[in-house]
């Protein structure tokens, strides 16, 4: 089945080229990197010593799953934010919405570093923590989509799938400067410092990171085809842009949804969730984890830029379904690997696993903008892959977590990991190939889907 094109009078709007396209792919990289740092910050404080600042309890695993469940709230947080950003990013713009969610991202963050211990404040401190993180997941929420959009809007469309990979990297990259920084600051003083005061500095770190990424977005020019439609007086839809997504384009939303579970569920099973595996049930010290997850990522933000031109190449859903069905394999036979406490075997397994999330995940950046028009395409591809966050980002090292301390295994995580790679399978099937998509073509309504058997 044909996927629907512009009318042949429709003349693309232009995007930044040279330097000033430059300065687009840049400004998105570091703002998104420096707001998953300020995510996965706290994931990974979350994992090390979170529990024994901010929820002392007989049973340390109990105690991690406290903090872990206030590490779910921000992904809860996320489609939130993707309806409040989605909304402002369709109406002023892409530029002026990025702005405001990585000013909101890095007061949370540094005010998280200023929180009182619950020896000091008491039940005080975890509700702090846990409104803080809110605000961090409303933050980020807001984040991807406006990074994604903005790059994807402005590039060539026959090289929409590797610039689009670019703010994709900001995930892995803000994780890796976030557990670098842990490291350093873990390795530089004695666990009791360390777990006094020694980790704040990372969070107040943020306010330095922050200020540098709204400097280098000031100069990014704006989405040509959002101020197209600002020229031409708004199209109706961008009036009310989730009305609009939630009464035309539930369908999209819901591949969106299905087709990001996979990635999702992979990159914290083979991250968060074995921090906390690594320390609680192996009784491995806290950088052995730490120094698995730094090397697999170099691996991850390399396979996503492959991922991504791949899908220029071969197209989005050929990449997806071969990556989701690796992924499936590994989850069962790579997990395993950890638990025979090999350094070797572990950096291979999290290695492996990142990397086919990086795949996963560069070939997916360019897909969620070909599934919306322009008018609400930062609400739609927000909402769709906010709902994965949730579904897969935060069920995944909770899950983990508590089978963990039933099973003591890894096999849990990876039954998860299969049923989560099954849907990402499923969506791509429904979704059909959308790399020849015209971005300014809207796609086919509710009304009217794409059987399934129309997109093999």
């Amino acid at each position: 089945m044909s996927e629907p094109t512009a009318p042949a009078s429709a003349k693309a709007p232009t995007g930044a080229t040279g330097r000033g396209f430059a300065r687009v792919v840049g400004a998105a990289l570091a703002g998104t990197t420096i707001e998953f740092y300020d995510f996965f910050l706290y994931g990974s404080a979350a994992a090390l010593v979170f529990h024994k600042v901010f929820f002392p309890a007989g049973d340390p695993v109990i105690g991690i799953l406290l903090a872990l469940a206030t590490y779910a709230v921000g992904f809860l947080a996320r489609p939130v934010g993707g309806i409040l950003f989605g909304h402002l990013g369709d109406r002023i713009g892409r530029k002026k919405t990025l702005s405001l969610s990585l000013a909101l991202m890095g007061g949370a963050t540094v005010l998280m570093g200023l929180v009182p211990s619950y020896d000091s404040i008491g039940v005080v401190a975890p509700i702090l923590l846990t409104l803080l993180r809110l605000v961090q997941g409303v933050a980020l929420g807001g984040e991807w989509g406006g990074a994604i959009l903005l790059v994807t809007e402005h590039s060539p469309k026959h090289r929409r799938g590797f610039w689009g990979a670019w703010p994709q990297t900001g995930g892995p990259l803000g994780n890796m400067v976030a557990t670098a920084v842990l490291a350093v600051l873990g390795m530089s003083m004695t666990d009791a410092e360390f777990e006094s005061w020694g980790w704040r500095i990372a969070f107040l770190l943020s306010a330095v990171l922050v200020l540098i990424g709204l400097w280098l977005r000031r100069a990014v020019e704006e989405s040509p085809q959002w101020l197209a439609l600002q020229d031409n007086g708004r199209s109706h839809e961008g009036h009310a842009p989730l009305k609009t997504v939630l009464r035309d384009h539930k369908r999209q939303v819901t591949i969106a949804a299905l087709a990001n579970l996979g990635e999702k569920a992979a990159y914290y099973s083979f991250s968060i969730f074995l921090l906390s595996y690594f320390s609680e049930q192996l009784g491995l010290p806290k950088s052995t984890g730490l120094i698995a997850v730094a090397i697999g990522s170099v691996f991850q933000v390399a396979a996503m830029l492959v991922g991504g031109h791949l899908s220029d190449r071969l197209g989005r859903k050929k990449v997806n379904l071969t990556v989701a069905a690796l992924l499936l394999v590994w989850g069962l036979v790579g997990l395993p690997l950890v638990d025979t406490k090999e350094m070797g075997l572990i950096v291979l397994a999290v290695s492996v696993g990142l990397a086919l999330h990086g795949l996963m995940c560069g070939s997916q950046a360019a897909f969620f903008s070909e599934l919306f028009p322009s008018a609400v395409r930062y609400t739609g591809a927000s909402l769709g892959y906010q709902i994965a966050t949730v579904l897969g980002g935060s069920a995944a090292p909770l899950l983990g977590v508590a089978l963990m301390r039933q099973t003591g295994s890894t096999w849990p995580v990876g039954v998860f990991l299969v049923a989560a790679q099954l849907c990402t399978i499923s969506a791509f099937l429904w979704a059909g190939e959308t790399k020849d998509r015209d971005p300014d073509a809207a796609p086919t309504p509710d009304a009217a889907p794409v059987p399934v058997a129309g997109a093999l």
